[in-house]
């Protein structure tokens, strides 16, 4: 009994162990966005800034304006905004685009018997194993031809669909019953009748964390975006981060302030569908 109560203390000992170094370059990143420059350089280092209302670092570093165009007119915008509508109009339609598509793909893979099937899957789990860095020449090729660079729909169109997401949600169509498509066929329902009203629905956990986990991504991404993206009315969060860490020079206070603001959306959206990821993925065949 005293062994159970040792071997449970240090899975707990090491776990908030790991919790603390996961979480404390948050906490330095986000306390030291309050700092004034004596309290930053400070030594010893001042865990706490002296006052968490000091939002001077946050207002300098959104100082920064952005000349664009949009419907014929040319306005001066804060550049962080801009930044922060472009990531959005490219998260939201990357979500529900490839949520669409990934829809589509589970359940021909999942339901549909066609010759060739099994082939054309395991064709596609085997790309899996084909790393990003090695296409990105054959894309930018491709966007290059299509005279796509340095637009927004440079970075939505290559990523519309997802050999991932497709295996969590086929493996989640996988544990529906037959039964509720061969009574729903013997009704007269289709088959994209069916898709919606019943499988979409029963796979409502696997589909928010399909589309949480798209968001995210889409939200972080950042080589695809430094090499597609020229100009500064069409930069998106995290490329705009890296250009102004080049610009602001050795200033980090507004840089880590920046970056507070940068990741807080994503933070927010991974905290409240935390429990959808986990569940979602398990109950998708992925688990462990």
């Amino acid at each position: 009994m005293k062994s159970d109560y040792i071997k449970k203390f240090f899975i707990y000992f090491f776990l908030i162990v790991g919790a603390i170094i996961m979480v404390f370059p948050f906490y330095w990143m986000f306390s030291s966005s309050f700092k004034t420059a004596a309290e930053y350089s400070s030594f010893p280092p001042k865990w706490i800034p002296g006052n968490w209302l000091n939002f001077e670092n946050f207002a300098n570093a959104f100082a920064r304006t952005s000349r664009v165009t949009w419907f014929g007119n040319t306005f001066e915008v804060p550049s962080f905004l801009l930044y922060f509508i472009n990531s959005t109009i490219v998260t939201v339609t990357c979500a529900v685009v490839t949520g669409i598509v990934t829809i589509l793909g589970a359940f021909g893979f999942s339901r549909l018997r066609f010759p060739g099937r099994t082939f054309v899957f395991s064709l596609l789990v085997a790309f899996m194993m084909v790393p990003f860095e090695m296409l990105v020449i054959t894309n930018y090729q491709t966007v290059t031809k299509f005279h796509w660079v340095d637009s927004l729909k440079v970075l939505i169109l290559p990523f519309m669909a997802s050999i991932f997401y497709t295996i969590i949600l086929k493996g989640f169509f996988d544990t529906i019953s037959d039964s509720l498509y061969y009574s729903a066929r013997i009704d007269g329902a289709s088959n994209w009748k069916y898709l919606w009203r019943v499988m979409v629905p029963i796979a409502k956990p696997s589909l928010v964390t399909i589309i949480m986990l798209n968001a995210i991504a889409s939200w972080n991404s950042f080589l695809w975006p430094t090499l597609v993206i020229n100009s500064d009315k069409n930069r998106t969060v995290p490329l705009g981060l890296f250009s102004f860490m080049s610009e602001a020079g050795s200033d980090p206070k507004l840089q880590l302030a920046a970056s507070t603001v940068s990741i807080l959306p994503m933070v927010i959206l991974f905290l409240f569908a935390r429990r959808y990821i986990v569940n979602g993925v398990a109950r998708g065949g992925l688990k462990g």
